[in-house]
């Protein structure tokens, strides 16, 4: 030790941390420059060239609508899909990233008209193809807003050379794709009722439909029975039918009854109406409550004669306006029907074939079909002799309880009761959010449930490759399983896909299992035309290879606007005449685009018969691009187009609300990223539980941010620590204190543990995991025991240079392991500790970790040691709290067990010494070192210094 008569200042010898790396990250500020260095560097065209010959992994990106600014929804998923991709990366994998968009469909379209009705122009009047060009422009403009919206994030890809569905060249394959349905058969042109948009004027997908709660008007309707054979007696009753869409009364054409329903007679004034028993109640509190609208007061005299609905074989009754003759006139029969309930209405349905999926199938099977009275805008046509060209059907004034078709039938003695006060869910189109209907329309559909040709149909498109079933694809498509349907290949095809979460699973398949047939066509113009030709005579379509290579080349030379001007003979050849076909210019279902991806973008870049490893979206993609791609490649291939999906929530307010500008609770990521930086945004998309829906606010933020501040400080000390480390310093595990090597210990851990949560996709326990290590194992303990050796140990001191060896390995690891989430602050601490212009942390690969000797002891031990140490910093802190102690350092403590020496106990605990008691601390009597400011025996004079800093300073 050495005498200390006057202070000294060691502060010149003591080596403290020293880093230009900054605690404040101003994200927002450097996180453009960096963006700018990996565009300089190509650092994606680096990954492929460095990645080419190791094991290929694709995430398929689903496209997003080239619609308008990016959203949190965007956001989110992109994130996600890059953290997924860099993880690979980072794991060995080449994990090429293509982003893609959505080009066609009606949300552009959509967009375009909007410009149209502002000017004051009718979109039917501009030409087609000037149209089409309009609605590529304004996709163009907003792929490249978009584009670099997406960039912003840090999601990293192939950016200048994205998937576009319309590229002529994805185009062309789409409508190759549909000629293949065509070839085997899988499609056919039929009139039946599909989801209908007035104001879009065109069918609807699924997954363009949302339901929203609405008040309706419903209404009971009395059609007077003019024969029963079963039942003579209720010739002269009426039948009472209760619906909650009344703009279908003048398109009914039959009656539905249950035949195992018990049915009764009731007297209302001097007439008797035909009602299921068990809803008898419910129609009296119906008529009663609304007089306006009752024919008469009820009575309640019931006739106790009881009809089985079977009964009612044959019967018929006559449309309350029969008077209006022609289709009025004609008999509505009674039908049977197993959907007809007694859970609310009257236990009788009125049957409109054009607006209803049952009615339809119902009145096929007897010989009626639908009459297409209601047009594309919801009106009447001009000809039907009731309400003809009146309209829209959605209109809620047009069909309320005093509008006109409930007073033409209040006026011919049929309506019972009309009120509009029918509260339930009904559909609306998520573009226009405006109602829409069932109307029958002739238009395209692929078939779900064909069995004869579907097994050719998979064959013909066949590789001869094995999927990871061991089953050939061509096996399969013969129907092994449930096959060989479209519906049965994609069922055996949701069993063999790796679903995360896992009950994922079972909500596609419930949708496949109960979807109708695949709606295809859409009476729009942008999008990739239904390129097909119908015999005029037969109404069959053309299905000749040579004449669909033709229509593919054209496609790919002009895209599909190549098909509206088109020289339709030479299409077809020589061996057709133009004048027995028929052009069909309907346009694809924007899903079946989209449902193509995997053939213009991963087939046509990575080979024939190459799927994706993973689709990524959100929960609302199960009916949507999830499953358009199932069908598309189930009816094409015989297989799903990818081995796993991923599905993620939406994101909703800090109040859990979902997001909408009315509401004023719109998060915007390009503020967030504006005022905080990507990095933020980054780490809260993976900090969250994102299979469920997921918060984000003002304060969920700051949680974000605190988190970020902790672990970015985790960097700024490792880099300070390490500042001049050089490899004459290492240290083999082997030489290394205890301390040291349990830390690597802790460190092999975390990394399976890493590992295992990045192959199951569960990004919020591997942060979880990264931030815990970082905060618990690191700052709190390791850098805390530490310290002193770091700060006050001679250069060349074992301890010192094993600790500093340790970081080395620390630094490597964990930069690493946040390097995909925590893009752009990994790469600045990279560039801080070894800068470069063209190195990069995202070139690395997963770190290799020094092996431990296999027979050490480390846990257990060090287990014990760090419960002892927290119940020793638990019982001195009311001590330093009440002053009695400025520090740790000035503690003496008494602990049960020695699980170690005294001496590395008193470091370890950052107090002055250790002996074995009760637990207890006292002040200790040692005075302290000037220079490490540890009290130790061997200072006799307070700010003297201590053998180990003596040595040092010497």
């Amino acid at each position: 030790m050495t005498d200390a008569s006057t202070p000294a200042d060691y502060r010149d010898t003591v080596f403290l941390p020293k880093t230009d790396f900054p605690m404040k990250a101003g994200l927002a500020a450097k996180e453009p420059a960096i963006l700018a260095r990996w565009a300089a560097m190509d650092l994606y065209g680096r990954l492929r060239e460095q990645r080419k010959d190791r094991k290929r992994w694709i995430l398929h990106d689903g496209p997003p609508y080239a619609n308008g600014d990016i959203h949190m929804g965007h956001a989110m998923n992109k994130v996600l899909k890059d953290v997924i991709v860099r993880s690979r990366t980072l794991l060995g994998y080449d994990a090429p990233y293509v982003p893609g968009w959505d080009c066609h469909g009606l949300p552009i379209e959509w967009k375009v008209e909007e410009a149209y009705r502002a000017k004051k122009l009718n979109k039917d009047d501009v030409p087609v193809a000037q149209f089409r060009a309009e609605c590529r422009a304004y996709a163009e403009r907003w792929v490249a807003v978009q584009r670099e919206q997406f960039q912003r994030l840090g999601v990293m890809g192939e950016w200048d050379d994205p998937y576009l569905t319309m590229n002529f060249a994805s185009e062309a394959v789409i409508v190759g794709e549909l000629l293949k349905f065509a070839e085997s058969g899988q499609l056919y042109r039929g009139a039946k009722p599909v989801m209908w948009s007035p104001v879009e004027k065109t069918a609807l997908a699924e997954a363009e439909v949302e339901y929203e709660d609405v008040v309706s008007t419903q209404i009971d309707v009395a059609f007077e029975i003019v024969e029963a054979p079963n039942a003579p007696e209720l010739v002269g009753a009426h039948a009472v039918i209760w619906t909650t869409t009344p703009w279908t009364i003048p398109v009914n054409q039959a009656l539905a009854y249950g035949p195992d329903i018990d049915y009764v007679l009731v007297r209302y004034g001097d007439r008797e109406y035909l009602v299921a028993e068990d809803l008898c109640y419910a129609l009296s509190i119906r008529t009663g409550a609304n007089e306006k609208g009752a024919a008469a007061p009820p009575s309640g005299e019931t006739n106790v004669k009881i009809y089985r609905g079977s009964d009612l074989a044959g019967a018929v009754a006559r449309h309350p306006m029969h008077a209006l003759g022609g289709f009025f006139a004609k008999p509505r029969p009674f039908l049977p029907g197993d959907f007809v309930t007694t859970d609310q209405g009257t236990g009788l349905v009125h049957m409109a074939p054009d607006h209803g999926e049952d009615d339809f199938l119902l009145c096929k099977a007897h010989g009626i079909d639908p009459v297409f009275a209601v047009d594309g805008a919801g009106f009447y046509r001009h000809d039907w002799p009731w309400l003809g060209g009146q309209g829209s059907v959605i209109n809620k004034k047009f069909v309320a309880s005093d509008g006109p078709i409930c007073a033409d039938l209040r006026a011919a003695g049929a309506l019972l009761a009309a009120s509009d006060d029918f509260a339930h869910s009904y559909p609306h189109s998520w573009r226009s959010k405006a109602k829409v209907i069932q109307r029958a329309t002739p238009q395209w559909f692929i078939p779900m449930d064909q069995s004869e040709v579907s097994a050719e149909a998979v064959i013909a498109s066949q590789l001869p490759t094995i999927d990871a079933t061991g089953l050939s694809p061509s096996t399969v498509g013969l129907g092994i399983g449930n096959g060989p349907t479209l519906r049965g290949l994609a069922l055996d095809a949701i069993e063999r896909t790796r679903w995360v979460p896992e009950r994922s699973k079972n909500r596609i398949r419930s949708m496949v299992e109960g979807r109708p047939d695949w709606v295809i066509s859409r009476q729009r113009a942008w999008g990739v035309p239904i390129a097909l030709y119908v015999h005029r005579a037969t109404g069959e379509y053309l299905r000749d290879r040579a004449v669909n290579d033709r229509i593919v080349k054209a496609f790919e030379a002009g895209g599909a606007d190549a098909w509206f001007t088109a020289d339709h003979q030479a299409l077809l050849g020589p061996d057709y005449a133009l004048a027995d076909y028929e052009p069909i210019n309907d346009i694809l279902d924007v899903w079946f685009d989209s449902g193509s991806t995997h053939a213009f973008t991963i087939e046509a870049r990575y080979g024939e018969g190459v799927r994706a490893d993973l689709y990524l979206e959100g929960s609302d993609q199960h009916r949507g691009w999830f499953q358009s791609s199932l069908l598309e490649s189930c009816g094409t291939r015989g297989r799903a187009p990818y081995d796993a999906v991923l599905t993620h929530g939406f994101a909703l307010d800090g109040n859990g609300r979902k997001m909408s500008k009315s509401l004023g609770n719109v998060v915007d990521p390009l503020k967030i990223i504006a005022e905080s930086g990507a990095d933020i945004l980054r780490m809260w998309v993976v900090s969250v539980d994102y299979f469920e829906d997921v918060r984000i606010g003002k304060e969920v933020l700051a949680t974000t941010s605190d988190a970020y501040r902790k672990l970015r400080n985790t960097f700024r000390y490792l880099l300070g620590a390490l500042d001049g480390f050089s490899e004459a310093e290492r240290v083999a595990p082997t030489d290394m204190p205890a301390l040291e090597r349990y830390v690597l210990d802790l460190l092999g851990d975390l990394d399976v543990e890493l590992k295992a949560a990045a192959e199951a996709f569960e990004f919020n326990r591997y942060l979880r995991l990264l931030t815990d290590f970082a905060q618990d194992d690191l700052s709190a303990f390791f850098f805390d025991i530490r310290k002193d050796s770091l700060y006050c140990d001679a250069a060349d001191d074992i301890k010192r240079r094993s600790y500093r060896t340790v970081l080395d390995v620390l630094f490597h690891a964990l930069v690493r392991y946040a390097a995909p989430i925590l893009c752009f602050t990994t790469e600045e601490a990279w560039q801080e500790r070894f800068p470069s212009e063209d190195g990069s942390v995202h070139l690395l690969d997963w770190p290799v970790l020094p092996k431990l000797p296999g027979d050490t002891p480390l846990a257990t031990n060090w287990d014990d040691i760090r419960s002892l140490r927290a119940q020793v910093t638990e019982v001195i802190e009311p001590f330093r709290r009440d002053k009695v102690i400025k520090s740790s350092l000035e503690a003496e403590v008494t602990v049960p067990t020695l699980p170690a020496d005294p001496a590395a106990l008193a470091e370890t605990f950052i107090v002055a010494k250790v002996t074995k008691g009760d637990l207890g601390v006292t002040r200790t009597d040692y005075l302290k070192c000037g220079r490490c400011w540890r009290h130790l025996p061997e200072v006799t004079v307070d700010g003297a210094l201590c053998d180990r800093c003596a040595g040092v300073v010497a």
